[in-house]
């Protein structure tokens, strides 16, 4: 076969292969959906959602009582106006003075199939000061939301003053709410703890919009080392190491602010994600594979049919095939190098009989490593694929120039190479 009817022929095989890994693509994104729509349910229905914790609202609520004129008729037909004595109420919503709060984070990561769910369990005390400085007298409503009303709270408290309000739960919207009497100069203490477990994230807001928070102090212990803060949320103010992940402070004497207090627990690489991923960047890593293939092959005058590349094509795509039904049964690890051995020995064994030993394990064992192996696991590296793939391509470019720089390409392409033993 000449040589642009050759490269006629290998290019269609390489855009029939492109075609197969799209449509894998797509059947394996289709598959991880169905699974999250499935299990989605499963999962929160024993785990619970992500949740985000709000610090009980305090409103202070107080009467006053006034005169008030209204007209009355009176059988002569004439109107008098008469003084009645009416009550006012009054309703106004504070802020703690003091707050102190501490999480303790434990991951624990759970897989359903092609989809890791990020699930941890939390325990939370928190303990409020409220110093009533208002000049009247009247009742301070203190009310506590669960930040997810169908999940479990284990070891639940609520205490105002001393006195425990945690059975008076309000089945209707999940709150609970604590009235006590207040005079002025009165310090009101508040007291809550429970223990539960989410999904995802976690977080904590002093306040609905913004607001001036004091004394405020958040202690949040992980048993993870991947941290990562949600949007929107603040910073913390000191941080320390410990043997199994973090002890982290937020400490504000005063501060404005509407943004929470949070932290998105550690997640895995999702399996269906990569699967998908890695069959939609497999033509680039096979276009790669075949250029330094046709080349190697033409500079040592090699005679490599395009059936052969069928083949090669075919050991290429059975990686990502089998990554795409096996990782539903093992770790990703496993299977990138359960797949990683198939493949390469697909190739290797094949092209020991169509060459010969020695190319088939240097130079094309050699060349499937880098381009499908470590293209593959460029993907591991999340914000790094882009780069990695810019500079293999420019690699391959200058390792080509160099090789080919004395080729006569008008005579490779004039006629058929010569197999070589």
């Amino acid at each position: 076969m000449g040589g642009w009817k050759r490269v006629l022929a290998i290019g269609s095989i390489w855009a029939i292969a492109a075609v197969g890994w799209m449509v894998l693509g797509g059947v394996t994104q289709h598959r991880e959906r169905s699974q999250s729509s499935s299990t989605r349910e499963d999962v929160q229905s024993l785990w619970g959602s992500p949740q985000s914790q709000s610090a009980p609202q305090l409103t202070f609520q107080w009467e006053t009582e006034g005169q008030v004129l209204r007209s009355e008729k009176r059988q002569d037909g004439t109107s008098v106006q008469v003084s009645e004595r009416v009550t006012e109420k009054h309703a106004s919503a504070q802020l703690p003075d003091s707050s102190r709060i501490d999480v303790d984070l434990r991951s624990d990561l759970r897989r359903r199939g092609l989809i890791w769910y990020s699930l941890y369990d939390v325990q939370l005390a928190g303990d409020y000061v409220y110093k009533h400085v208002q000049a009247q007298r009247g009742e301070l409503a203190v009310r506590f939301s669960f930040p997810d009303p169908s999940a479990v709270y284990d070891g639940f408290k609520f205490l105002v003053n001393g006195k425990d309000f945690s059975g008076a739960v309000d089945a209707a919207d999940g709150s609970i709410v604590a009235t006590v009497p207040v005079e002025p100069g009165d310090v009101v203490q508040i007291a809550l703890a429970y223990k539960s477990r989410g999904l995802g994230s976690w977080d904590y807001r002093p306040t609905h919009g913004a607001a001036r928070i004091r004394d405020f102090q958040l202690n949040m212990t992980t048993h993870f080392r991947d941290i990562d803060f949600p949007e929107h949320s603040l910073s913390p103010s000191a941080r320390e190491a410990t043997a199994d992940g973090w002890k982290l402070r937020w400490r504000f004497e005063q501060i404005v602010t509407g943004f929470a207090v949070g932290m998105v627990t550690p997640q895995r690489v999702q399996p269906g994600e990569l699967a998908s991923a890695l069959a939609y960047s497999a033509p680039i890593s096979l276009f790669f594979y075949f250029l330094v293939i046709y080349v190697l092959a033409t500079l040592r005058r090699i005679d490599l049919h395009p059936v052969n590349y069928f083949f090669i094509a075919g050991a290429f795509y059975a990686f990502h095939l089998l990554f795409a039904y096996a990782v539903d049964h093992l770790t990703v690890e496993t299977t990138f190098v359960l797949c990683s051995v198939v493949s390469i020995a697909l190739v290797a064994s094949y092209l020991r009989l169509v060459v010969s030993a020695r190319f088939a394990l240097r130079e094309a064992a050699l060349a499937q490593l880098v381009y499908l192996i470590g293209f593959s696991l460029a993907h591991f590296w999340e914000g790094f694929t882009g780069l990695t793939v810019t500079v293999l391509a420019i690699v391959t470019l200058f390792a080509l120039m160099q090789l080919t720089g004395r080729v006569k390409w008008s005579e490779v392409f004039s006629a058929p190479a010569q197999k070589t033993a």
